[in-house]
């Protein structure tokens, strides 16, 4: 069995960082990534620096990227500016999100749940003719800061939209860390049936300890990506009380041990995620990366 890693670090994760990495930084820490074997990486967003200026110089670092063979460098763009942005930067893979919450999408881009579709529907039929590859998020799927308990039904509503719409792959989120084995397996399910498993990606953030159980459950229905994020930096800056994503390093360790290809290398990857927490100062979620550093 193989499992596609999606890392998310240098956007999902420095994005909810206070401390601000520089373009050499950021470009330092990437090329550890890639040096791992990191094949989809998350590498920056095309939104508003004065709301999220973790993001702002995204245009500068992916000018800077050093070229990777058979690599996918990922921007998140929220609207038609962002889209006309990305362009510019020659882009070849963009994320668009959206939520399974009325409330958390208006707290996070200020537009309805069909506001954000009318947006996406101004530039992604340009981007599919550009044959430029598109990443569809779903946020709080199964659960929301604002709603609470979000229903399996409008999570796969959206899910049948994003497809309709052309995104070529999609990225089913569980922002604030509620979800449980059970309520995995019996979306997953549902889910596989709309995107199929070349298509579908499962999103954890770790908020309460059962990041790895949830992906676990996703790989028994039969899930084959997942969004990780090395030393489990960042969270949502618009879902109060969201821990870290799920850890790149513990997610790795988990699955090698289970005999799971990734083609990403543990040790090599222990390498990015103490450069991180380095930079930042602190000691990081991640445990397999704590108990690396303390082993003689």
């Amino acid at each position: 069995m193989k499992v596609r890693i999606f890392e998310v670090g240098p956007r999902d994760g420095l994005q909810n960082e206070s401390e601000v990495l520089t373009v050499e930084q950021k470009i330092q820490f990437i090329s550890l990534l890639l040096a791992a074997g990191h094949k989809d990486i998350e590498a920056g967003a095309f939104v508003r620096p004065d709301k999220i200026p973790q993001m702002a110089d995204t245009k500068n670092l992916l000018s800077r990227l050093p070229s990777a063979k058979n690599v996918n460098f990922w921007s998140l763009v929220p609207n038609e500016r962002g889209y006309q942005d990305a362009l510019a930067s020659k882009v070849k893979n963009i994320a668009i999100f959206t939520a399974a919450s009325e409330t958390f999408n208006q707290k996070n881009i200020n537009a309805s749940i069909d506001e954000s579709f009318e947006r996406f529907k101004l530039f992604v039929p340009d981007a599919k003719k550009r044959k430029i590859k598109i990443r569809g998020y779903v946020s709080t799927a199964f659960g929301c800061p604002y709603e609470g308990k979000i229903n399996p039904k409008v999570v796969l509503k959206v899910t049948e939209r994003l497809v309709k719409l052309g995104c070529d792959e999609l990225s089913i989120g569980d922002t604030i860390g509620v979800a449980n084995p059970t309520q995995v397996h019996a979306l997953a399910k549902k889910l596989l049936k709309i995107a199929g498993p070349k298509k579908l990606a499962l999103h954890f953030h770790d908020t309460r300890g059962t990041a790895l159980a949830n992906i676990l459950a996703g790989l028994e229905e039969g899930v084959r990506a997942f969004d990780s994020s090395s030393a489990g930096i960042g969270g949502c800056p618009y879902a109060p009380g969201a821990a870290g994503n799920v850890a790149t390093d513990d997610l790795l360790y988990m699955l090698s041990e289970m005999g799971i290809e990734t083609g990403i290398n543990l040790k090599l990857q222990v390498k990015a995620s103490e450069f991180v927490q380095r930079i930042l100062g602190r000691k990081l979620p991640s445990k397999y990366l704590q108990a690396a550093l303390a082993t003689p």
